[in-house]
């Protein structure tokens, strides 16, 4: 599903990321670990096009992403990658069913359409009692399933989360564990996951461990 071929990236005079060989398998929870400053989340956003290698492709279910235009580009993101961060970004005006939609809205879905997909997920996620609150209404662990419920909107190839539970207390990040083989397992859903929790890192299928730029 993912390819990346001799990634590098530099920021000033610091080489981050050097000359990074990487394949992940459809369906697959891959977690990445290592020390502050190995270079996992500069290569995790390479990996959901969100920054560009110096030097280096990636490849997403066969396209070479930086061979895109700036608007195909963020086509291809907008469709294909699903994004989860440690803090849920959710907007606090709107609604968990409509911050799901906002996906859907960007890639020019009608409301009915989106709606219908977004209660879908919410009921997956166990919140169909929670579409009409808005975030802080919501505990942690509920924000942060619509957070996933969201990066799920327009059924993406690849699920991408930076630090997904560090801000949950340890029954909500327990939870949220358990719900990313279960995106696998029901949803096939292929899964890269940058942690710094030895749990989570035990429960995946592959751990990659990054040091000083390159992966051991």
């Amino acid at each position: 599903m993912i390819r990346a071929e001799q990634l590098i990236k530099t920021y000033d005079s610091l080489q981050v990321l050097k000359g990074i060989d990487l394949e992940i398998r459809r369906s697959e929870v891959v977690t990445i670990v290592g020390a502050s400053g190995a270079g996992k989340t500069t290569l995790l956003q390479i990996l959901g096009t969100l920054g560009k290698p110096d030097a280096g492709q990636v490849y997403i279910g066969g396209v070479a992403v930086f061979d895109l235009n700036a608007k195909a580009l963020a086509d291809f993101r907008n469709r294909h990658i699903g994004f989860v961060f440690q803090f849920h970004h959710l907007l606090p005006e709107f609604t968990a069913l409509e911050n799901v939609c906002m996906p859907a809205f960007i890639a020019g879905k009608k409301y009915e359409q989106a709606a219908a997909r977004a209660k879908e997920l919410l009921d997956f996620l166990g919140l169909k009692d929670r579409m009409a609150h808005k975030p802080d209404e919501l505990s942690g662990g509920e924000q942060q399933r619509v957070a996933v419920a969201r990066a799920l909107m327009n059924e993406p190839s690849v699920l991408l989360a930076d630090e997904p539970s560090g801000n949950l207390d340890s029954k909500n990040k327990q939870e949220l564990h358990r719900l990313f083989f279960t995106l696998r397992d029901q949803l096939h859903q292929t899964i890269v996951i940058v942690t710094h929790d030895p749990e989570l890192a035990a429960m995946s299928d592959r751990t990659i461990t990054m040091s000083d730029g390159k992966i051991r």
